[in-house]
């Protein structure tokens, strides 16, 4: 995807080599693709996708909120170890396997933003199963304003 930059600020251009098509994106778009890629990683990296996401493009950061993401073997894990041990395990492993993915999840957000991924920050809680990633932008993406009804 080659992004194209716009005189306007209320446009996201971007052209599809293999399509040949303009595409323009709003931002409700753009979360809702959001939303799809990182559920799609969950489901292929760490083996089951989250109960519920939500994406919020606010600016230059992206904020990704995944909840009921903890698998029946972490859940058993952290209730089987000491609080403190069980949690750091399961932030340790959690926090790996996200670096080790970072790659694709950046090329990711890329792909669908038009902007450089500039970086990842990434939590989860043991007690709640919610997982936070967060991605700062290296510069807001250029939107289309939704159609109105």
């Amino acid at each position: 995807m080659v992004h194209v930059p716009s005189t306007d600020e209320d446009f996201c251009l971007s052209i599809t080599p293999i399509e040949g098509v303009l595409a323009m994106k709003t931002l409700g778009e753009i979360e809702a693709a959001i939303c799809e890629g990182v559920s799609r990683f969950e489901q292929d990296y760490m083996g089951r996708g989250p109960k519920d996401i939500y994406a919020y493009l606010l600016g230059d950061l992206l904020v990704v909120r995944l909840q009921g993401v903890l698998t029946a073997a972490e859940q058993h894990l952290v209730k089987s170890l000491s609080a403190e041990k069980g949690r750091d395990l399961l932030k340790q492993v959690r926090t790996h396997l996200i670096e080790t993915a970072r790659p694709v999840m950046e090329a990711m957000v890329q792909e669908i933003t038009g902007v450089k991924v500039l970086t990842l920050h990434h939590d989860i809680s043991t007690s709640t199963g919610e997982e936070v990633v967060l991605f700062t932008l290296a510069e807001s993406p250029m939107l289309r304003d939704a159609k109105k009804k």
